[in-house]
Parts: structure tokens; C-alpha cells; sequence
């Protein structure tokens, strides 16, 4: 094949400008354009390390090279520019002062692997172009669940380098004088195994769980025929549920467990009297106890078992039965102790031993309401529980776990052409605040240095930022799913963008995903194991402002209060809260591409 034709095929991969250049080419002699590939990588080049789809925008933003005008798109299997393009004029900064621009090559679309280059300065870690980018990303972010289980042993087949033995069998968890009853005794001892541990340590805690498995359980019900054929090799694999729906299952028979089956009234946690060292599970053998019955646990029981009551029937008839029966009695002892709220230091107080761990406490119930009567009404159409909803609060809050009125609302709008019983006004007020909520959220986001929602505001960067990005992401995929606008799921994925490394720290959150990811986690189960690499699968909490844990930060700026230490607490552990919505945001945005 001569020159010439060599370089005709070279330019089909080109942007307009390059091809305009051609003929010019042809008469001095075709020479492909090099790049210097022992250039260093600049962190200076903030982008998705994992990568992008073939169709989704591709930016990238350069931080402080004013003197840059020019960028290329590196193959780095075929070993030449596939993409020429120029910075934007626009300088933007961000909350630290640093001048940004961006890289747009969202033209580019051919699968492979590549970097982004700054010919003669640096260049950027590697991502891919791929239809299915997301997916083992997606797949691990819901595998952590499994490498979080407490009461098992973890088998090499399916934890690989991370098997380990059991922990916390949990089948001698004692009645802590908190939550003494007619029928359970302080000391007395029952049985309450499986389960997720909560974080970086190795308690349960129902509040927390409640959020986790219901943005789970959400997930499956928004993308069923996608989750019905994902495989991510868990003891459970083959059999014939959904993995997904397998793994969630291990929490909620711990959960089931934590119910008083005299009263209805579930315990807030199952926990040590303090925090274990950081040990490995099998090593960590301090009593553990049921602490306080609470509303809020009650209620985000009660939600949680109707929504997995009508999920499970069709593989549990007679478990989907005993989920609802659970819901309904939890309700009911809700409805005889409306205030019951957890009061941790007045608890200590009163009874010994003190308890110091997780509080999860709340000064209001009114949105564990909204959520439990919506899941009820859902799965019931009894009216009993549209009383309850019917003069409710529709304004849009980003859930949180102790903000969970929109998880029932999720639910009603997934469930409005399947429920004759609601009515359209009251419907079409919640999609209205939905979508204004939407679009309050992207609101300047082309005004920030990232170019993502999550920079629009300050007040976002507090402890779990990075689950507050993934919450604006289950947010944005609703307003689409809702509207079918575009503009909603660009913004979701420059969210994700943003969790994978177009940040104000250039880390990927995600451990195991990205060249510069979380090595030092806050979390027991890798500390205890400094041999290994973190599990991957993980996103850490992300910026914190208010470093309350102490750790040594480089920078107390909103968006780079960040260290990648174990000590920070604050800003590098691990939560189920937040794996939750992060799997939701990269397996949602995975199963509406495919």
C-alpha cells in the first residue's frame, strides 16, 4: 500500500481540520504526526480514567496551562493521533482559584484505547472508547455488597485474593438493656446472622440498610430484563434468580431478623458497645447486641419489605408473603409509637453499657413516613396508606439516609400507569417537582470549572460527597426517564465523569478502577489485609470540607478536601449508603445504553 493511501486511511479517523489539510500532505509526502510517548502523565489533565461511550460528550479539563492552545487523542495500540482539537477560550476556575479549560473531543468515537496529549508538556492517563464502558465497572460496584457479607467465609471462587474466613456468625447477639421488651430480657441472647457490614467497620445498622437496599431493590425494578442476565459470580450465581436480587437477599434476611416478633418494632442496630480495631473480621469477637427499637428503623423496615414483596414473588411466593406480613406489622407498631426517635446520648445515659458506635439518629420522622406508606400503597392499593401520603410534602430533597421521602416518591412515579387509585393531579405535581428539581440541579453547570452538577454548589462537598453526586445521578436518570430529554442523562454521566476523575483531585473514587484510584481506604477489611490491594468496587465518601477525622489534607478547599489516608473517616471510607446510588448511576447509565 503506497504512502498516500496509508495516509487517506489515517485521516478517515480525523477531526474536519485535519482532513482539510490533506492535499497539503500529499505534496510534501504523507508522515503521520508523532508525539513524544515518554512524555510524563500531568495531573494536570483531569478526565475519566475508565472512559466513555462511542455517542456520550468527552471532555476533559486542563487545569493552568494558559500557554496550551492544542491537544491530540493518542492511540496507544496503533500508535498515532486519531483526533486533533483545541482548548476552549473560556477560562473558568475553580473553588481553589486554579484556571481551567476544556478539551472537547466528544467528536471522536472509534472504540479503542487511548490518551489525551498536550504535545511537548505531559499527557493523561489512558481511558477507553467502548459501547459497553461501564459494565465491569457497574458489576463490581454491586460485587462490593458480597465482599461486604458478614457470616460467611469467603471462597476463592468467588473472592479471589480477598477469601477470607467467617465473620461475625452473629448467632449469639445479646439484648442490650435499651432494647428490653416483655418478651426479651437484658442479656438475653438471640440469633441474627447475615447481613452487610454498615462501612469502614463491622456493624449492622437498619437505618443505613434501609436506604441501600431500597435504592437497590429501585434498581431492579427500573432495569429488570438488564439485571436478569448479569452474572457477577457470587455463591448464589446459577441458580435462577437474579444476582442482583441474590445479593440483596442476604441483607434482608438479616434485616427480617431484627424485627421483635411480639411487637412488630424493629432494633435500630446490631452492634458492638465501641468500634472494633482494625482487625479482620474473624478476629473482631467483642459482643455484639440489638440496641433500641426506633421509628425510623421501623418505618425504613416496613419500606423496604413492601417493596421486596412485590419484587420477590415471582421467585418467593411464600417469602414475598412473610416480606409484606413483616411491613404491615412494623407499620403498625409505628402508628403505636409515632415519636420513638434514637436518642443515642440520652440512651447512654440510662443503660450500660454505653454505646459510641454509628448513631444514625434523626430528628424527624415525617419522611421515613412518606416512604414506608408509599412503598405499602404501592404493593397494597389499600387506601389506609394514601391517607398518609395525600397532604404529604412533595418537595424535591435529595435522599439521604436520613432523607428518604423521595425514595417512595421514586417509587410512585415508576408505578403511576399501574396504580388506577392515585390521582393524575396529585402525580403530575410530583413529575413537575421532579423535573424542576432536575433542572435547578444543571443549572450552570457550564459556568463551573468541571463542567459537572456537582460543582454548581459548595454545599454539596460534605462527609459522602461523592454519594451526593451519585444521588444527583439517580436524580437526572428519573427526570429523564420521565421527560426523554437528553440533556438529563448527559448531565448524569458528567456525574459519573466526575466520580472517575474529571474532580478537583484527579482520583478516580472508585477503588480498583482508574491509574490514580483509593489505595488506603477507611475500611477494616482492607486495612486488616495491607498485603493485599483495596477490594475493588468501592467509592469513598470524597471531599469533606470539615475533615473531622484529623488526617493530614493538602488542601481545605471544598472540592479537594480529600486525602487518600485509612485514618480519614471522613473522607476515604467506604459505605453501603454510598456504594448504593454510585451502582445504581454506572448500572443505569450501562443498562440504557445497551
Amino acid at each position: 500500500m503506497s504512502n498516500n493511501i496509508l495516509c487517506i486511511s489515517n485521516l478517515r479517523k480525523r477531526n474536519a481540520t485535519a482532513a482539510a489539510l490533506f492535499f497539503l500532505i500529499v505534496i510534501i509526502g504523507c508522515k503521520a504526526p508523532m508525539i513524544d510517548e515518554s512524555l510524563p502523565v500531568d495531573e494536570a489533565i483531569r478526565l475519566n480514567q475508565i472512559g466513555f461511550y462511542p455517542n456520550q460528550q468527552k471532555l476533559a479539563v486542563i487545569l493552568n496551562h494558559e500557554d496550551v492552545e492544542d491537544f491530540v487523542i493518542w492511540d496507544t495500540a496503533g500508535k498515532n493521533i486519531v483526533f486533533e482539537g483545541k482548548l476552549a477560550q473560556t477560562i473558568k476556575q475553580s473553588f481553589s482559584g486554579n484556571n481551567a479549560r476544556i478539551a472537547d473531543f466528544s467528536a471522536f468515537t472509534e472504540v479503542g484505547n487511548y490518551t489525551l496529549v498536550l504535545n511537548g508538556v505531559g499527557k493523561s492517563y489512558s481511558f477507553q472508547i467502548h459501547p459497553q464502558i461501564n459494565q465491569e465497572l457497574g458489576k463490581a460496584s454491586i460485587k462490593a455488597f458480597y465482599f461486604q457479607r458478614a457470616g460467611l467465609e469467603l471462597d476463592q471462587s468467588q473472592a479471589g485474593i480477598w477469601a477470607r474466613p467467617l465473620g461475625h456468625p452473629d448467632d449469639q447477639v445479646m439484648i442490650h438493656p435499651s432494647a428490653a421488651s416483655g418478651s426479651r430480657k437484658p442479656g438475653d441472647l438471640f440469633s441474627s446472622p447475615k447481613g452487610w457490614y454498615d462501612a469502614g467497620d463491622y456493624n449492622k445498622y437498619v437505618v443505613n440498610s434501609g436506604i441501600t437496599v431500597g435504592t437497590l431493590l429501585s434498581l431492579y425494578e427500573d432495569y429488570p430484563t438488564y439485571f436478569d442476565k448479569l452474572e457477577l459470580n457470587i455463591p448464589e450465581s446459577g441458580d435462577q434468580i437474579p444476582d442482583l436480587l441474590d445479593e440483596i437477599r442476604w441483607n434482608m434476611e438479616w434485616m427480617l431478623s431484627m424485627q421483635d416478633p411480639a411487637d412488630g418494632g424493629v432494633y435500630h442496630k446490631l452492634t458492638t458497645a465501641k468500634f472494633e480495631g482494625m482487625v479482620e473480621p474473624h478476629l473482631a469477637v467483642s459482643q455484639r447486641y440489638f440496641v433500641a427499637k426506633s421509628t425510623t428503623a421501623t418505618l425504613d423496615f416496613a419500606a423496604v419489605m413492601a417493596q421486596a414483596s412485590r419484587i420477590y414473588k415471582a421467585y418467593f411466593p411464600e417469602e414475598s408473603v412473610m416480606y409484606l406480613k413483616a411491613a404491615e406489622k412494623a407499620w403498625s407498631w409505628a402508628k403505636a409509637n409515632p415519636d420513638v426517635l434514637y436518642k443515642q446520648n440520652e440512651l447512654n445515659e440510662a443503660f450500660d453499657p454505653d454505646v459510641v458506635t454509628g448513631a444514625y439518629g434523626d430528628n424527624s420522622s415525617g419522611d421515613e413516613w412518606i416512604w414506608a406508606a408509599s412503598e405499602l400503597f404501592i404493593t397494597t392499593h389499600n387506601l389506609t396508606y394514601w391517607e398518609e401520603l395525600a397532604n404529604a410534602d412533595q418537595s424535591f430533597k435529595l435522599p439521604s439516609w436520613n432523607q428518604v421521602a423521595w425514595l417512595g416518591y421514586y417509587s410512585l412515579l415508576r408505578h403511576q400507569d399501574h396504580i388506577t387509585l392515585l390521582p393524575q393531579e396529585w402525580i403530575a405535581m410530583l413529575k413537575i417537582n421532579l423535573l424542576a428539581a432536575a433542572r435547578e440541579q444543571i443549572e450552570g453547570t457550564e459556568e463551573t470549572a468541571f463542567n459537572t452538577p456537582m460543582e454548581t454548589d459548595s454545599k454539596n462537598f460534605i462527609w459522602g460527597s461523592n454519594a451526593v453526586a451519585a444521588n444527583q445521578g439517580i436524580l437526572l436518570i428519573s427526570a429523564f426517564k420521565q421527560s426523554n430529554e437528553r440533556i438529563f442523562l448527559e448531565k448524569a454521566l458528567d456525574n459519573l465523569d466526575y466520580i472517575l476523575g474529571r474532580n478537583a483531585t484527579g482520583y478516580s473514587y472508585v477503588t480498583g478502577f482508574g491509574t490514580k484510584s483509593p489505595m488506603h481506604p477507611h475500611h477494616r477489611l482492607a486495612t486488616s489485609r495491607p498485603d493485599l490491594p483495596p477490594l475493588p468496587g468501592f467509592m469513598v465518601g470524597g471531599p469533606n470540607p470539615r475533615q473531622q477525622d484529623g488526617c493530614n489534607y493538602t488542601s481545605s478547599f471544598p472540592d479537594e478536601s480529600y486525602t487518600d489516608e485509612s485514618c480519614s473517616y471522613a473522607s476515604n471510607e467506604i459505605a453501603i449508603n454510598w456504594n448504593a446510588p454510585f451502582a445504581y448511576l454506572a448500572n443505569s447509565l450501562e443498562a440504557i445504553n445497551q
